[in-house]
């Protein structure tokens, strides 16, 4: 048996079928935890990238990958001469919020590291949507303004529906993935939004100009942004900018 069928036998198959005891294992190494937090900007890495940004050697960052790919964190595609790697699915990505929520913010050590610390607590990727404190106050300001409802579980308005079709907001129909759900931030300790209309939304964002990715999962609200949020009942203030 070779080592990765060995590796996947130790596993049953996808995370939702795993026990606690054996999500934890997978996690408990600081490497392979590191790995999956970059993975969470929802971009494919080489695993040369992947090893480089936790600082571990090449074939170090295989072993990991392997471990990782065997229990259904992650996916792993060769193209050209590279093999790629991102987190398996949306499902995965939110437990791995979700247990970051039980970590204990780093203490930045120097002026770089406080800006960085700054930049993710404003916004940041989870995978395909806005976490952060822009992701929280996003989900607040639209449900104050009636673009959210709450009485019969998380779903978009009629109003709401046509303020994102206003910005031209493609809202996806049908699909396996849930529209809407909550998801716990981990630094806000509060809910951000998560789900297919989310992904929707920040892709749209991104690909108007409105938002600009980081190379560290940080996300930049751009200047041609501030009116669209504002429709979605977002401003400044309630950034603190």
């Amino acid at each position: 048996m070779s080592a990765t069928a060995d590796m996947r036998a130790s596993y049953p198959g996808p995370v939702q079928t795993m026990s606690l005891a054996q999500v934890a294992a997978v996690l408990a190494d600081p490497t392979r935890a590191a790995m999956c937090l970059a993975l969470m900007d929802g971009r494919a890495w080489t695993v040369g990238e992947l090893g480089h940004a936790v600082g571990v050697a090449p074939s170090s960052a295989s072993e990991q990958v392997a471990r990782l790919t065997a229990a259904g964190f992650v996916d792993s595609v060769r193209q050209g001469r590279h093999r790629y790697v991102r987190i398996t699915d949306s499902r995965v990505a939110e437990l791995i919020e979700r247990l970051s929520d039980h970590e204990a913010p780093p203490r930045p050590t120097g002026l770089r590291s406080s800006l960085r610390a700054r930049r993710l607590a404003f916004a940041r990727t989870c995978y395909d949507h806005l976490a952060g404190r822009l992701g929280v106050t996003i989900r607040q300001r639209m449900l104050a303004t009636g673009l959210l409802d709450t009485s019969n579980g998380l779903a978009l308005t009629a109003t709401g529906h046509q303020v994102l079709t206003g910005l031209r907001v493609a809202i996806p129909e049908g699909g396996r993935r849930p529209l809407l759900r909550e998801c716990l931030d981990w630094t806000e300790r509060r809910e951000h939004l998560a789900g297919a209309l989310p992904a929707a939304l920040f892709a749209h964002a991104v690909g108007n100009g409105w938002l600009r990715r980081g190379a560290d999962r940080s996300v930049h609200l751009l200047p041609a942004g501030h009116s669209p949020f504002a429709a979605l009942g977002v401003c400044l203030a309630d950034l603190g900018l």
